[in-house]
This record gives C-alpha cells, structure tokens and sequence, in this order.
C-alpha cells in the first residue's frame, strides 16, 4: 500500500480519494479552502459528490508540508489555470514522489500543456497523466471505468496500473504522454459544442456529426502539438470524446446548453457552479489553431459564439453551408 497525497479536494479529486482509500491506500488531501477541509474531514463528505461518503482514514489540510511529506505519490487535480500557482506552492516539499497529472486543460498565458508546466517548476520529478472516459460521479460509486496512464518511465506507468487497479478500475499504459493530455484538454471543446447543439434543439444525427467531425479536428491540433494519432482514437480521444458530449453529469457539456439557450458567459459559470475547462480551452486552441494553420471549423465558429456574439442558430448555418469537401 501506498501513501499518497491529493491535491485538490474537488469532485474527481475525493473521486480518486474515494477508490484509493477503499484499496487500502493511506490518503491525505490537501484543499485550498477550510469550509471543504472541515466537511470532509468532520462529516467524511465532499461538496461537489453530496451523496458519497469518503472511508475512514482519508485525512484533508490546507497545509501543503502536512498533506505531501512522507508520501510516495502525489496526484494533481486542480483546475488548469491554477496549476503553476499551486505547484509553487508545494513544490519545496517534493523528494521524490512520482507526480500524477490529473487536471485537464491549458496554461492559459503561455498555450502550454500542463506536464509542461510542472516539469518547468519540478525538473527533476517524475511526472505521469492519467486521463479517459471518467466521470467522478461514476468512479466514486464503483461503476467501472477504463483510463490511460502515460509517462516517459515505463515503471511509473507499471506502479500506477499496479496500485490504482481493481475490478472497478482498469488502467492501460502508453508512452504518448502530449497525446494523452492534449486528448483530455481538447475533448471539452466538443462537449461544449455538443451542449449549444443540445441548447438549441438538435438530434442525434447532429451530434454524431458533431462528435466525429470534432473528433478530426482535436486529432488534427493534436498531431501539431506532438500528439500521436492513434491516442486520439483510443480512451483518451474518442473514448473521453464520447463520454464528455453525451453525459448528464458533464460539466463543459452544460456550459454548452446554456450558451445555447441565451446565457452569458457570466450567468453559465454562475449557474454550472464550478471552473469550465471548456471556456479556457477554447481560446487557446484558436490561437494555437491559427498558429499551426489547421483548418478548424467548429472550433472557429465555436470561438465566434462566445466572443464575436454569433448567434448559435446561425452558426450551425455557417457550418453546414462550407464549402464542398471530402470526407478524408
């Protein structure tokens, strides 16, 4: 068994600590804000999971020093545009524990993928990503689920899949760790395109276009960043894809519908009540898009709902009046 320290204490962070604690790992949490220390550390609960109780022996701080020191691995599950902040701040505990990436997204300010930005601030760790089709409402209950660890030390892929799977949870490795995350980060671009679509009114044919189309164009931005294609089409692509644009319990996907249905960008961060990864990820991978010159269409008309004020009726207009094309 393991000692391992989260940091994050949100729904896919007690998700985790959830799974890991039932294994027999000792877990500790670290939270930036007391109000979610007390409540799961008083009533074994976790604000954004209301219907799940953590096991015993899971122990949430806000102290960094407290929740890292003496542990062997350390997952990362804070929203994206806090990342580097947050490693800051815990950064001179590290010794050598394997650093496990768990958030999904960009760094905002410099276009960069988040094991990019904790390899600047933790050179010498070893750093993983675990990603795929992965609701923490699901994981927290025991449905079971399929992910892709992947890192650069195959034995850090061979100790995650060893201490993190059961008959619940199954881990596959790969070595593609850009591909991984950036089918993570790029998959809630679609989920919120899938939720205006679902604002508006339309079907299945149009979501099925919608996912595949999507699905070429993250492939597409994916390769240009040093992704391999085929991680695009397997859990951590098309599987996470698939998930994330059809479930109820998708945060990016509700985003989505209520930008469909009229709302500001203000009343939906509002009203969804935690960080949309989506809103973030969009802009980045217009500039990156440009950057790279890949035709993007649906990210592009996408970007224009949120910020150039297009009305999303229209933009489905504008999508399927391009001009003539071939499939491949």
């Amino acid at each position: 068994m393991k000692k391992i320290c989260i940091i994050g204490s949100g729904s896919w962070g007690c998700a985790l600590a959830v799974h890991l604690g039932q294994m027999g790992h000792q877990i500790k949490i670290w939270s930036f804000t007391e109000e979610e220390r007390d409540l799961i550390n008083k009533e074994k609960k976790c604000k954004f999971l209301p219907n799940v109780i953590l096991p015993e022996g899971i122990y949430c701080t806000t102290s960094c020093k407290e929740a890292i020191e003496g542990t062997d691995i350390i997952i990362h599950v804070t929203p994206s545009k806090f990342t580097r902040d947050t490693v800051k701040k815990y950064k001179e505990y590290v010794t050598n524990q394997v650093i496990l990436i768990c958030s999904k997204g960009f760094e905002k300010d410099t276009l960069k993928t988040l094991d990019d930005v904790i390899e600047e601030e933790l050179p010498n760790s070893k750093i993983a990503v675990l990603s795929g089709p992965s609701h923490a409402e699901e994981v927290s209950v025991e449905i079971p689920t399929a992910l892709v660890v992947a890192s650069k030390y195959q034995e850090v892929n061979e100790m995650i899949q060893e201490e993190f799977m059961n008959e619940n949870l199954r881990i596959y490795s790969c070595m593609d760790v850009k591909g991984v995350e950036l089918g993570g980060a790029l998959k809630n671009i679609i989920a919120f395109c899938a939720g205006v679509a679902a604002g508006i009114g339309l079907g299945d044919n149009s979501f099925a276009a919608l996912i595949t189309r999507g699905l070429k164009e993250i492939s597409s931005l994916g390769e240009a960043l040093g992704g391999e294609k085929e991680t695009f089409y397997g859990l951590t692509g098309l599987g996470d894809l698939i998930v994330t644009c059809l479930s109820q319990h998708s945060r990016n996907r509700k985003a989505g519908m209520l930008i469909g249905q009229g709302k500001t960008i203000e009343e939906t961060q509002k009203e969804v009540g935690m960080v949309i990864e989506s809103i973030d990820n969009i802009e980045v991978a217009y500039i990156l898009g440009k950057k790279f010159n890949i035709e993007m269409p649906i990210l592009n008309t996408v970007y224009d709902i949120l910020y150039n004020k297009l009305d999303p009726k229209e933009a489905v207009k504008k999508l399927m009046s391009r001009e003539k094309k071939s499939e491949f």
